[in-house]
């Protein structure tokens, strides 16, 4: 005869260090658990602290306080069983580890055995590496309990005792980031391991924003045959609640289990699967966006964010997504129009300010640019100006936008895409300066894509027609247009996708077809334009390599400078 247990999957926003929000979060959810007759409620990777805390993980008070506020869940846990993510220190090692709550009680603690040390990851610089598998026993039910990365590997310890039989339920506590296409590698990760145990897999992933990761959410029960029985919503909060019914094993006479209290109940109610719809690959996107901006412009304090809006297609979208993020009302666009400000350009700012109906200032730096241009003339000796007076246009504007965010406590948004950031076409202190690059790791093709998919959304044209088709230009200097220094950006995104995140070489770069100057000419902008992406704000990550976390290279780097740089090394020999 089968045995049924009602499983929960508490997936969650924890804010990294809200410890009294984030416990008031994991509270609230075991009571809705315990309300619909759940045995047991599973949460994210570090609930208790948010993820990743990074050297927060270093301050003993602060792991003192996460065991602390951990106690304090504990008194809602008589009847049920609550699975909770938080560091603990143990014998002055630190462990990923996880709480299994019961009985008012810590009962057990489980520490992640599978440490990731790649990409965005940092673990094996806090963590230490966890050894034991408890199992335990849900009536007569046996299951397990790992830590993201743990089922991700298919030839550990964990892996191995999932597969031997007795165990029927794998719970899987995840903080696993965003970047476009992600869900469908996880999916295949799970249903694989599902598959090869023969263990019904129930994966709790963490959702929202956190610095420059956005986790997704998409919570999810694989079966054993490797069927998605039931999934949580993407890019919001949710508790995913399933019914899972098992044959009870033999139990392994060479196993000790640990028996935990359940809540018993006479009435037993079908629960129908909720599975959550597919998005498609721009709208994944956008939603994570939003969620980036939403995320981090309230968890650090600020009500209103701004940004300039130049009536290109950049600030266009960077407009809509604030304004899903934080709502009109909180939004606020500047228009800075100077001598090489084309009418279009400024009607399309009104426009779009209008048609999402956000607040729109005017300030003109005409005035400003031409005191510049009379200093330099009396420095330099000379009107013949170049890049420096093309320059300080976008540093007048950054400052412009900076002395509002001062003045009125504002989080600029910068507007900046990824083509624009990976070959340094940008001006630094000028439109990098701000709080939050938005479109910081989405190339520029990928924002024409973004700005259809916002128009087809509203069913209207939010972003005037005439933004789209217009040639893209920072219109600093008279008939300016981007491909005047940078390739078609198509091309250049290409070359950008192959050399930043898959690490090509530039003979495999060749393969593209692509001629060769115009490789070499990318490649030399990409590396020398670290020292700016450095100094840079962060910006929500969407792609698999993303410059900050993903990709940190060091600014002082000969191996992949020019002829230049090698001849002045050698001068340091004298």
């Amino acid at each position: 005869m089968k045995s049924t247990l009602y499983i929960a999957l508490g997936q969650i926003n924890s804010a990294v260090g809200d410890l009294e929000g984030n416990v008031k979060k994991i509270i609230d959810a075991i009571n809705i658990a315990y309300d619909n007759n759940c045995h047991v409620i599973i949460f994210p990777e570090l609930a208790i602290c948010g993820y990743p805390p990074e050297d927060l993980l270093l301050n003993r008070h602060f792991l003192y306080d996460c065991k602390k506020h951990l106690r304090r869940v504990c008194d809602y846990c008589d009847k049920i069983t609550a699975v909770v993510g938080f560091p603990e220190l143990k014998n002055n090692n630190l462990y990923n580890a996880l709480a299994i709550l019961n009985r008012c009680n810590i009962v057990k603690t489980y520490h992640k055995a599978e440490l990731p040390n790649y990409g965005v990851f940092d673990e094996k610089r806090y963590f230490t590496q966890g050894k034991e598998s408890p199992v335990f026993k849900i009536g007569d039910i046996p299951f397990i309990t790992t830590i993201c990365e743990d089922i991700w590997i298919f030839d550990s310890s964990t892996f191995q005792i999932a597969k031997r039989g007795d165990i029927k339920i794998v719970f899987n506590s995840s903080a696993s980031p965003f970047y476009a296409g992600k869900i469908k590698l996880r999916e295949g990760v799970i249903t694989k391991f599902a598959k090869q145990t023969k263990t019904f897999v129930c994966y709790t992933n963490l959702v929202g924003g956190q610095d420059e990761l956005v986790f997704d959410g998409g919570s999810m029960v694989v079966s054993p045959d490797g069927k998605i029985i039931a999934s949580a919503e993407r890019f919001k909060e949710d508790i995913l609640i399933t019914e899972i019914s098992v044959e009870p094993p033999s139990c392994n006479k060479k196993t000790k289990y640990i028996g935990l209290l359940t809540k018993t109940s006479s009435i037993y109610k079908p629960i129908q699967p909720q599975k959550a719809r597919e998005l498609s690959s721009n709208e994944e996107i956008y939603s994570a966006l939003v969620l980036g901006v939403r995320d981090y412009t309230l968890k650090n304090g600020f009500e209103r964010v701004v940004l300039g809006l130049s009536g290109g297609i950049d600030s266009s979208l960077t407009c809509c997504i604030a304004v899903d993020a934080v709502g009109k009302k909180n939004v606020i666009g500047v228009t800075m129009p100077s001598v090489y400000t084309s009418s279009e350009t400024l009607s399309d700012s009104k426009i779009i300010a209008k048609n999402l109906g956000i607040k729109l200032m005017t300030i003109p730096i005409k005035s400003i640019f031409s005191a510049y241009l009379r200093a330099f003339k009396k420095m330099f000796k000379s009107d013949n100006f170049g890049i420096e007076a093309e320059n300080i246009q976008a540093r007048i504007r950054g400052s412009l936008l900076m002395s509002l965010s001062n003045r009125f406590g504002w989080l600029v948004l910068t507007t900046g895409n990824k083509s624009e950031v990976s070959t340094g076409y940008c001006t630094l202190y000028g439109d990098t300066a701000g709080g939050f690059a938005v479109l910081k790791d989405v190339p520029k093709t990928i924002v024409y894509k973004l700005a259809e998919y916002v128009n087809n959304r509203a069913g209207k044209m939010l972003i005037p027609q005439s933004v789209i088709d217009r040639p893209p230009t920072a219109e600093l200097k008279p008939n300016q247009r981007d491909q005047d220094t940078l390739p078609p950006y198509p091309v250049l995104d290409t070359l950008i996708h192959a050399y930043v995140e898959e690490d090509k070489s530039f003979k495999e770069l060749k393969e593209t077809g692509i001629d060769e100057e115009t490789i070499k000419k990318v490649i030399t902008m990409v590396n020398r334009s670290e020292y700016k992406r450095r100094q840079s704000p962060p910006g929500v990550k969407i792609t698999p390599r993303a410059f900050g976390k993903d990709r940190r290279m060091p600014i002082t780097n000969v191996y992949t400078k020019d002829e230049k740089c090698r001849k002045n090394v050698e001068r340091l020999k004298d």
